[in-house]
């Protein structure tokens, strides 16, 4: 990653204003060739919470899991000692962030099924403007199979009703219950684009895309005959960012095991299950 002070300004900059900033060659190859190695052991034996988020009748699938850090060998030593950490706190402008948690998404060659449109920060177990998630493939992506991010949406002053995966994936642990009803309705997205500024890129293995956990995102399907997707997810937070458990429900709900280590809702965030870097 270019690491000339200025730029490193501009790359903040750029990160608040639009909620969303491309890193080109963020990490070396050697990282890439880490990560793809802990993906292959991942697939074979992935988490209880491990999923198959699609699958069409030609058997192309989608395949999703979280929180397999400590699990999975190369994924820790990737978010110990990668420069994955300081990327995220000179985006937050922050001399400390907590890792949140990881997530993979594994498309199989010409997989056409699409993430929708969607916020991730309203989802999770914790509340806060400062949070960035660094998606970062593991081979070359083409600008149409790639996440995609309405420009600025992070700062957007409504309250979304989110969209419940569940009823998409046809997974009970997707299901989001349905109590935020005095939330306003999502905005479609997808049938209006030329109304938005969307964006997206043509990506290597090493580059990443960082944004903040409100701004809204989807796609990363598309693919060609040829052509999987393999995707590294790192998910942190900054100094705002406080245990919230949510009534309308949480995905992936980390209430039970933050309850265990003795975190409770208004709590910063902390202990071995995440921790803290100095960067």
């Amino acid at each position: 990653m270019n690491t000339d002070p200025s730029s490193k300004t501009d790359l903040a900059e750029l990160f608040h204003r639009d909620g969303v900033a491309l890193i080109r060659n963020a990490v070396d190859d050697s990282w890439v060739r880490l990560l793809k190695e802990g993906l292959d052991k991942h697939v074979e034996t992935p988490t209880v919470r491990g999923r198959i988020w699609d699958r069409d009748d030609q058997g192309r699938t989608c395949f999703y899991d979280s929180q397999a850090w400590q699990q999975i060998p190369e994924y820790q030593k990737f978010i110990e000692q990668s420069p994955i950490a300081s990327i995220a706190g000179q985006l937050l402008n922050t001399q400390r962030v907590n890792f949140f948690f990881d997530a993979v998404f594994v498309r199989t060659p010409g997989a056409q099924f699409r993430t929708p449109f969607h916020q991730d920060e309203p989802y999770w177990s914790v509340k806060g403007f400062d949070t960035c998630s660094i998606w970062m493939p593991l081979v070359a992506v083409e600008k149409k199979s790639a996440l995609e991010f309405v420009r600025g949406s992070h700062r957007w002053p409504q309250k979304f009703q989110q969209t419940n995966f569940g009823a998409l994936t046809q997974d009970a642990r997707d299901q989001r219950p349905d109590k935020d009803k005095d939330y306003e309705p999502f905005p479609d997205i997808e049938g209006h684009r030329e109304d938005y500024e969307i964006l997206s890129w043509d990506m290597a293995p090493g580059d990443c895309v960082a944004f903040n956990g409100r701004v809204i995102h989807g796609g990363s399907g598309n693919l060609a005959p040829n052509r999987d997707l393999k995707v590294f997810n790192t998910q942190w937070l900054g100094d705002d960012v406080r245990v919230c458990f949510r009534e309308e429900g949480m995905d992936p709900d980390h209430s039970a095991v933050m309850r265990e280590q003795g975190l409770r809702h208004g709590d910063r965030i902390g202990t071995d299950l995440y921790p803290e870097f100095r960067v």
